[in-house]
């Protein structure tokens, strides 16, 4: 879409952004946040140094020299502090013309500053006296707080071009000065017994030798500092592909499962077995859903339920361990154990249905069909581990997932919202999760489940 252009609402169901959807996007534009806090930070610094270092050389050059024409250096001064006014305005990550044009302008005032003649002082010295005075060191103050916010490259550029502009000026100087005879001739004689301090002392002379040396110092200290800041970006750039990896593992696994990751070479390799709680959820009719529907419509669909389903299994402390189709598998109790595994997979399980109640409200205000869901869960013993040899992936496996699945497909025989086994119920008594988790689930003893031997008794949530 070209600049400028405005786009009209779309009221379709592709352009209704759904809010668990934003949340995704949003993720990805953090590292480039993170650079663009580093670059504003850095040149909040390097201005913030300028305001207190040039009125700190002001106040130098007041008290060293008190003469008002000293109030011309004051201004350009001045003009150094408004420049950096400018540049924390414009300044930003990434190539930025203006921002390259306002250190120029810095570089141009400071040659301007230390070369040509100062129009309050009277004395009318020669153009070379100003070289006496070594001020080419003040140059080191824009390169030092360019090391404080910008590339390696920028650093490189300002020592490159301070050296261009330095020599240039000197050229311009030499080109453009009227020697002072008289003087010369009075020095000569005054060192004639000394012909080194003739030349030393020449106040006609622009001594090139000297400025080539300046300017080749300069360009060196800027290349060992463009290198070191290089070394930075790099270690930035090192950090930020960390911080990346460890959001695309969290897109798969669950904030416990990365920390753990993140924390330790193999944490998850050791094979354990663990009693834990497993929690199915799976949509009801989806395959007869999905037919009345478009392809992306039905893409969508599924990222707005796991999307939805996915913050509650997190915000209840749970693993996302797959998604399985229209449906997600969560676990509770992994890769640690903890106290109230049972009640948070059971309150999980609760909060679920709230949440997908809430979504079908607003299906419905936006003339979409509702959508069911249902849930097992089971409490009992698992298998954890590693499985694959390089492309890993963290499994838990064991009779308890199997139980949890069958009650989970149970729940369309029972019209309920949740299947949960009597081994989870009595687990959440224990954890002492109270009555509320347990109100309104209705007891159904000893079922026949699909894969077990014995008989299993189970409770039940029926829908409103």
């Amino acid at each position: 879409m070209p600049d400028g252009a405005k786009a009209g609402p779309d009221t379709s169901p592709r352009g209704r952004t759904d809010p668990v959807l934003q949340d995704v996007a949003l993720e990805s534009k953090y590292i480039r946040e993170a650079l663009e806090e580093h670059k504003r930070h850095g040149v909040e610094m390097a201005v913030l140094a300028r305001w207190i270092f040039m009125p700190i050389v002001a106040l130098f050059l007041l008290l060293a020299y008190p003469h008002y024409s000293q109030l011309y250096y004051v201004g350009l001064l001045g003009l150094l502090c408004i420049n950096g006014f400018f540049i924390r305005r414009l300044a930003r990550v990434g190539r930025s013309r203006a921002e390259v044009a306002l250190i120029m302008l810095d570089l141009v005032l400071m040659t301007i500053g230390m070369v040509c003649p100062n129009p309050l002082d009277a004395e009318g010295l020669p153009l070379p006296i100003n070289y006496h005075y070594g001020n080419f060191l003040y140059f080191f103050l824009i390169l030092a707080a360019g090391t404080l916010a910008y590339s390696w490259r920028t650093v490189l550029g300002i020592g490159v071009w301070t050296s261009t502009i330095w020599l240039g000026g000197a050229v311009l100087a030499w080109y453009f000065m009227t020697p002072d005879e008289d003087l010369g001739a009075h020095m000569r004689s005054t060192l004639a017994a000394w012909p080194h301090l003739q030349t030393l002392f020449d106040p006609n002379d622009i001594d090139f030798r000297s400025r080539i040396q300046e300017a080749m110092v300069f360009l060196m200290v800027s290349a060992i500092l463009a290198q070191s800041t290089r070394r930075f970006y790099l270690m930035l750039d090192r950090n930020a592909d960390l911080a990346r990896e460890r959001a695309n593992l969290s897109r798969y696994f669950s904030p416990n499962v990365v920390e753990q990751l993140s924390q330790n070479d193999e944490p998850l390799k050791q094979v354990r077995m663990e009693n834990i709680a497993v929690l199915f959820i799976d949509i009801v009719s989806f395959t007869k859903l999905a037919a009345t529907m478009r392809p992306v419509e039905v893409i969508e669909l599924l990222r707005g339920f796991h999307g939805r389903m996915e913050q509650e299994v997190f915000r209840h402390g749970g693993t996302l361990d797959k998604y399985l189709g229209d449906g997600l598998m969560a676990t509770f109790g992994t890769p640690v154990p903890g106290e109230t595994d049972a009640s948070r997979a059971l309150a999980c399980a609760r909060a679920m249905c709230q949440v997908l109640a809430q979504w079908n409200s607003e299906r419905v205000n936006q003339g979409e069909p509702e959508i069911q869901a249902g849930i097992g869960i089971h409490f009992g013993e698992t298998v954890q581990g590693d499985i694959g040899a390089n492309r890993l992936e963290y499994a838990v496996i064991g009779t308890a997932v199997n139980v949890a699945s069958r009650l989970e497909a149970m729940t369309r025989s029972l019209s309920a919202q949740i299947a949960m086994s009597d081994a989870l119920c009595q687990r959440v008594q224990q954890e002492g999760g109270g009555d509320d988790l347990l109100q309104g689930f209705t007891f159904h003893p000893d079922q026949a489940i699909r894969g077990l031997a014995q008989p299993l008794s189970i409770w039940s949530l029926q829908r409103p």
